[in-house]
């Protein structure tokens, strides 16, 4: 990702960020002055990924992701009203193996990883004629220093054809979306023989197709148990690129105005801006800064939307319950391979089948998905209770936050710019002044940590 600066000094080259504070770089949290800025910071530049990270990387498999793939298919149907109890067909059977495969992952953690099954009874409902058990398979990575701080990866394992409630037919579900399956379960098994700061829920999800039924359940589940949940990514349809051109691409849906924007949030935005910095678009131009990269060869294309017409997916229930999620999709669907029956007509093949799929594109994905899940669970936790002081007119800008990081950086960028292109750093603060007009330009405040790790940025609202 190349920034080019906006506003004070465009496309110049930025050398220092002037602080008046000049202890507050290495004052503790607690004892630290408000940091003062004079100057408008340096351009904003990628977060390149660790060592570690690259190992990681290159043990992604597409050999393996394309088994995870074809076994997935094998069981005909993956529909959520299809066969619970049959060995070899049906839903139940693809539940059963994800959990064991997923064990097996889980063994080489020594303990830190748990996979287990959280079912639930859906009653009649849109698509869900009689009362139907839902299962998300969940294999959870306990984060080491902050593991209330959660993310997640997750596909739906779900799978349907034409008539969205034909349970019998064969849904081999390869793109949509056993593609997305694979990218959770490949993270998990790179990921289980590594040691995370925050945790990481590495998500398999049924009743997808039939409306969201197992993510909704996992998102109340969490939101009812408090927990804090830093970002959400799903992946559905990321099985082959489809255009020319794209095969080193996969788009991201970030929505902009929250799913779960209250009456008197909205009042604010609408009075001072932010509809362009929801914590999903925040968490999708992170995404972009960490994993898009030579590491894991791929480009993202955030698309400002919450999803495709007519479509939706699994992060939609996370939205809903105020988390910042997104979507990974590929860049071109094609809808000949995809919610079709399995058929050749006219000559042409339709049906959602393994052949149809691209797994070095897949892996590159997940290779995306697990770059920026690592940059988020290593590095600081999104700073919290951010404002901007709004209770006289001044043209400085004064930011307040929840402190208790090693350091502290302000960004910001002139109002019509996509991203941010402007970065101060300010110490181990909770507090800062720049002198920049708030009436002009649109700030943020992210966290960094010793190693010079950054957060996801938080977006102001306006405070006393």
């Amino acid at each position: 990702m190349d920034i080019d600066s906006g506003g004070v000094g465009r496309r110049t080259v930025l050398t220092t960020a002037l602080v008046s504070a000049a202890t507050a770089a290495t004052a503790s949290p607690a004892a630290a002055a408000p940091a003062v800025v004079t100057g408008p910071g340096v351009p904003v530049t990628p977060q390149p990924p660790d060592a570690e990270l690259r190992r990681a990387l290159r043990e992604v498999s597409p050999a393996r992701i394309e088994a995870i793939v074809r076994k997935l298919a094998s069981f005909g149907t993956r529909h959520t009203l299809s066969a619970q109890d049959d060995p070899v067909r049906g839903i139940g059977a693809a539940r059963d193996w994800i959990f064991e495969e997923l064990s097996r992952y889980a063994a080489a953690s020594g303990g830190r990883m748990t996979v287990r099954k959280q079912s639930y009874t859906q009653e009649p409902a849109n698509r869900i004629p009689v009362p139907t058990v839902i299962t998300n398979v969940l294999a959870t990575l306990r984060g080491d220093a902050e593991p209330d701080r959660v993310y997640l990866v997750s596909g739906h394992y779900d799978s349907r054809v034409s008539d969205v409630m034909n349970a019998t037919a064969d849904a081999p579900g390869a793109d949509d979306d056993a593609s997305g399956v694979a990218v959770a379960m490949e993270l998990a098994r790179v990921f289980a023989t590594r040691r995370v700061k925050a945790t990481i829920i590495f998500a398999a999800v049924a009743g997808e197709e039939q409306g969201l039924y197992g993510a909704a359940h996992l998102a109340g589940q969490l939101k009812a148990a408090g927990t804090d949940v830093q970002g959400m990514f799903t992946d559905d349809i990321v099985g082959a690129p489809n255009e020319a051109g794209g095969a080193h691409t996969v788009r991201l849906f970030a929505e902009g105005v929250p799913t779960s924007e209250t009456p008197a949030q909205a009042a604010t935005r609408q009075s001072v801006g932010g509809e362009n910095d929801s914590p999903a678009r925040q968490l999708a131009r992170f995404a972009v800064s960490t994993g898009a990269n030579a590491a894991t060869g791929m480009r993202i294309r955030v698309v400002y939307r919450r999803d495709r017409y007519l479509r939706g997916g699994d992060q939609i229930p996370f939205l809903q319950q105020g988390y910042p999620a997104a979507r990974f999709t590929e860049p071109r669907e094609d809808f000949a391979h995809q919610h079709q029956d399995v058929r050749v007509e006219d000559g042409v093949r339709y049906g959602d089948l393994p052949e149809f799929c691209d797994f070095p594109y897949i892996a590159r994905v997940a290779r995306v998905n697990g770059a920026v899940l690592w940059a988020l669970a290593q590095g600081p936790g999104t700073p919290k209770g951010v404002t901007v002081v709004t209770s006289n007119l001044t043209n400085d800008t004064q930011l307040r936050w929840q402190g208790g990081a090693a350091g502290y950086e302000v960004v910001w960028r002139e109002t019509t710019d996509a991203d941010w292109t402007h970065v101060i750093a300010v110490g181990a603060v909770s507090a800062a002044t720049v002198r920049l007009s708030k009436d002009n330009v649109f700030f943020g405040v992210r966290a960094v940590d010793a190693a010079g790790r950054r957060s996801p940025v938080a977006f102001p609202v306006p405070g006393a």
